[in-house]
Formats: structure tokens, C-alpha cells, sequence
């Protein structure tokens, strides 16, 4: 499978246990920054930007299987043989999928705020909402997010959302793909099959979720 190096933020003691914090969808590393210093004071943390969010290069494919084999790939390229997990909506599911397909590279799972089944499907309703940003008319943020204010009521969400719209040359443009988001938000919204996984791990899942 085909990978992507993901940009990431490094900090605290090296010499301390590694910690892998993964966001959701729609976000970034940025947005676990405060916790990740706090966290910094017991572990050697690494905040991920996932293949397509943030500063990581865009790849077509956006599943649980791809993720999941960045994430390995990013834990060889440093030399990390086992680490600690923390994932939060699509990242936790990512962290999922890892430890059911790799549980020899894991030491402790944190899962926030998603189970390994399907959520909402929303997600398609409001990237088209995105994708309908008449980018061309705005001249600052503040008037993307009120455009945006019918098709997405709440207006912490919106403001979330809008972290990916950024100013280039002059004009207002999208950080992301937003037609992979659309294409992919059917696998991020699912979750794989885990009839082929070992029973005592499928079990710890589900449980656990």
C-alpha cells in the first residue's frame, strides 16, 4: 500500500515513553497543541497530521487501512518499535485499526469520543456545503463563516471548519481537497470489516467501544 511521510510536531524528553496523538477529520495537529505540551511533561509526544489534513501531502485514498499503514510507516521511519496511542474521532479509529492489525507495535490505546461502527453521514451534507463556498466573493473570514451560517448552524463547528480555509496569493483558498473528503467520507464514516482479525482482538474492540 502506497504511503505518505505525514507532517508532524515533536516535543517533549526524547528519552521518555512515545506517545502518538492522531486528530479527527477536518483537523490538524494544531488542534491538540495545548494538550500535547501538557501531556509533553510525562511523554515524548508526536501530534500527527493525517494523509490530507494539515501540512501532510493529499493522496486520493483515505481509508482506515491507508492511515493505519501511515501510521507505520511513520513509527519505522523513527525507530519507534512500540508506542502509546491517542486518537480522537477518525483518529481513534485509526488507532483502532492499528492495534487490530498491528497489536505487536502498541503499548496502551486511548480511543476519545467515536466506537469502531458507522457515524452520522452528515459528513457528505456539509462538505457540500463547502464545496458550494463562493470563494471568489470572500475577502475575509468572517464573511466565509456567515455564508456558511444557514448550511451550518452552529458556529463553533463553522469556525473549526474554516481552520482549513487559508489566504495564498492574495486570494482564499482550501487547505484540503475537499473532493477526496467528499469521495472518502463514506470509509471514514464506516469502518472495515474485522471478520479476518484474530477473535481476541476483535473482542477487545468491541467491547471496548
Amino acid at each position: 500500500m502506497e504511503t505518505v511521510d505525514l507532517a508532524f510536531e515533536e516535543l517533549g524528553n526524547q528519552d521518555d515513553a512515545p506517545l502518538i496523538i492522531l486528530h479527527g477529520f477536518f483537523a490538524s495537529s494544531r488542534n491538540w497543541r495545548q494538550v500535547a505540551e501538557k501531556l509533553a511533561a510525562r511523554f515524548h509526544i508526536y501530534v500527527l497530521d493525517m494523509r490530507n489534513h494539515g501540512a501532510s501531502p493529499h493522496h486520493p485514498l483515505m481509508d482506515y487501512p491507508a492511515m493505519a499503514a501511515d501510521l507505520l510507516q511513520f513509527m519505522e521511519n523513527r525507530g519507534l518499535t512500540t508506542a502509546s496511542l491517542l486518537g480522537h474521532s477518525m483518529g481513534g479509529k485509526v488507532a483502532m485499526w492499528f492495534a487490530l492489525n498491528h497489536p505487536e507495535r502498541m503499548d496502551k490505546l486511548i480511543v476519545a469520543d467515536i466506537a469502531p461502527s458507522v457515524i452520522s453521514t452528515a459528513s457528505t451534507n456539509l462538505i457540500q456545503a463547502l464545496k458550494t463556498l463562493p470563494l471568489h466573493e470572500i475577502s475575509n473570514r468572517k464573511q466565509a463563516e456567515l455564508l456558511l451560517a444557514s448550511a451550518i448552524p452552529e458556529l463553533g463547528y463553522r469556525q473549526f471548519l474554516l481552520q482549513n480555509l487559508i489566504l495564498k496569493d492574495g486570494a482564499y483558498c482550501w487547505r484540503i481537497d475537499l473532493d477526496i473528503f467528499y469521495r472518502m467520507a463514506p470509509h471514514i464514516i464506516a469502518f472495515p470489516g474485522v471478520e479476518q482479525i484474530a477473535p481476541v482482538y476483535r473482542q477487545h474492540l468491541v467491547s471496548g467501544g
